[in-house]
């Protein structure tokens, strides 16, 4: 194993066994709880390792409204890390003052997803990452004049010119840094970490009845799977939209008309409003839909199951989906270079 293309991440507990003899209840469940397991490590790709200067380049840009075609927006403006790395509105805001046709999705733990974007459109963090920068309607910016306006500025010369002898400042250049920051991006240790790693004192009862629900009675994780709470796959659950989100890319497929990608569950009570139209406002609502079953049409997903719960059994759900947020994140905004 290579050092370079991992980080360290987590610190695993190591689960010990009180008595030699457990029931087989107390062993399904201690299997279903491994599944959660975060890893230790983020796997960088071969062609883009991991280097803590290029990742701080990359944040640097993530938080620069320069990119932006007319300078008044920057990558945090749709992905507010005090929001979960979202915005707390139903549609963010473009560079012209127009609502966005989707909300914005976290850019949380992305590390490992396959596929980006609602639609799962965008096949890697680079090509995603290309996506909003020239988006008309998002931050309206293009790559001649993008790369002209970095070379203008002394410091963007030197960290380019450092970390990319060769060719400097380049839309290839640009794209890996900003991919390469996003890969650390990882959600923090939050309380349902502490009972996964043997704590049982971390979380509430109430909680722990939600994650019995939540990986049986209601389902979710057959979607919201791992330590990642998502399978990273598009499904159509239900939700009334004319947004063919994945059918967009294949008309002819009914089974892909309406289906959207499954997001993170990971620091899920910072980033209302929730669903890739941003209507649903509270986890409440999230889970009436779910009771409902949603509009039922030839791409409706089969993992949608007829369910529903009893007043405790949504408390229950909610206490469990809000230990998935860690405490306090702090994330600090980086100097930028000046004009």
């Amino acid at each position: 194993m290579r050092i370079w293309r991992h980080i360290t991440i987590a610190l695993i507990g190591v689960f010990s066994l009180e008595h030699s003899s457990v029931s087989s209840a107390q062993e399904i469940s201690q299997l279903l709880r491994d599944e959660f397991k975060r890893p230790t490590v983020i796997t960088f790709p071969d062609n883009a390792p991991y280097s803590p200067q290029v990742a701080t380049l990359g944040k640097m840009l993530f938080f620069d409204p320069r990119l932006s075609g007319t300078q008044n927006m920057s990558c945090t403006t749709c992905h507010n890390p005090s929001f979960g790395w979202e915005t707390p509105v139903e549609k963010a805001i473009g560079t012209k003052n127009v609502a966005l046709d989707r909300h914005a999705p976290t850019v949380l733990n992305l590390y490992e997803a396959p596929q980006f974007f609602w639609d799962g459109r965008a096949k890697t963090l680079e090509e995603q990452a290309e996506g909003p920068i020239t988006h008309p309607k998002e931050m309206g910016a293009n790559f001649p004049d993008l790369i002209a306006r970095l070379e203008q500025i002394e410091e963007y010369q030197y960290w380019f010119g450092m970390i990319f002898p060769e060719a400097g400042i380049t839309k290839s250049n640009i794209l890996t840094a900003i991919a390469t920051f996003e890969r650390t991006l990882i959600s923090g240790w939050s309380a349902f970490d502490d009972w996964i790693a043997g704590d049982e004192n971390a979380i509430s009862n109430s909680a722990k009845r939600g994650f019995d629900i939540f990986t049986g009675k209601a389902g979710c994780s057959n979607c919201h799977s791992g330590w990642n709470f998502t399978d990273h796959q598009l499904h159509d659950i239900g939700l009334e939209t004319e947004d063919l989100g994945g059918g967009i890319f294949a008309p002819d497929d009914q089974s892909r008309q309406h289906t959207f990608k499954t997001p993170t569950l990971r620091n899920i009570t910072d980033r209302a409003p929730f669903m890739h139209h941003g209507d649903l406002l509270t986890l409440r609502d999230v889970i009436a839909h779910y009771e409902t079953g949603g509009i039922q049409r030839p791409s409706r997903s089969k993992l949608i199951k007829d369910v529903k719960f009893t007043n405790q059994e949504v408390e229950d759900l909610i206490s469990f989906m809000a230990t998935l947020t860690e405490p306090n994140p702090n994330i600090k905004a980086p100097s930028l270079p000046p004009r």
